[in-house]
């Protein structure tokens, strides 16, 4: 069963509350492909899902840096991994190989900006686009896994 789920979002505001209500589906083993143009929004979101992750009562937000330019930013809680990965820079689909996310694929909750680069994205993995629409922009969710379908729910009401 296919998931697809589209969702306007007016300003970043929208979008973080987007990645805040996503964030507590996700799992370890969970990759999401974050697909757009430049300066979409895939950062924006990637950052609102790991500071949703990992800040807490007792840990306070953290400062999440792009990846841009270390390929790979990873982080840790108790009971959870997550990386971060932008393979905008990368000039072939082999240097992928060298960052260690087939690994993370299985282990981790993975965040891929710019997933063309990727030779073998996950089967499971839920791609997310981001695409300009009026003043603001949609997220487009898809995938073939089943797993997916219920996001419905958290991300009526964004």
């Amino acid at each position: 069963m296919d998931y697809n789920a589209t969702v306007f979002l007016p300003d970043d505001r929208a979008t973080a509350r987007l990645a805040k209500s996503v964030a507590p589906y996700l799992q370890p083993g969970d990759t999401i492909l974050l697909e757009g143009e430049i300066g979409a929004g895939k950062t924006h979101f990637a950052r609102a899902v790991i500071q949703a992750l990992l800040t807490s009562d007792d840990r306070p937000q953290i400062e999440v840096p792009s990846p841009t330019y270390t390929l790979v930013q990873t982080y840790v809680a108790p009971g959870i991994e997550i990386w971060h990965a932008d393979l905008y820079r990368l000039a072939d689909t082999s240097e992928v190989a060298e960052l260690g996310l087939d690994d993370a694929f299985q282990s981790a909750i993975v965040l891929v900006e710019w997933p063309d680069r990727l030779e073998d994205p996950p089967e499971d993995a839920l791609t997310l686009r981001f695409e300009s629409k009026g003043d603001g922009r949609q997220a487009k969710f898809r995938s073939t896994a089943p797993r997916w379908s219920g996001l419905d729910e958290l991300i009526r009401h964004v």
